[in-house]
């Protein structure tokens, strides 16, 4: 195999540095937003909205998540 072709035998398993500290990062996201069930009013654009502040944060988690997930298939694409 030449410097550009992998094999997929590395990939997929096994625990990684980088994989604990995204598992760590994610429980930490996961106590924050779950910690925070006041309400609070938010506007979003024009309306004003009354909620819990946790769906609020979880909403902006996965909104970020998704975003994040879409720029690394993309780059890995080109």
């Amino acid at each position: 195999m030449g410097p550009k072709e992998t094999s997929d035998a590395g990939r997929g398993g096994g625990v990684t540095s980088g994989r604990i500290a995204i598992a760590v990062l994610v429980v930490l996201t996961l106590i924050l937003i779950f910690e925070n069930t006041t309400r609070v009013k938010i506007r979003l654009l024009i309306p004003v909205v009354t909620m819990p502040l946790y769906l609020a944060l979880l909403g902006t988690a996965l909104l970020g998540a998704v975003c994040g997930w879409y720029g690394a298939t993309r780059r890995r694409k080109r």
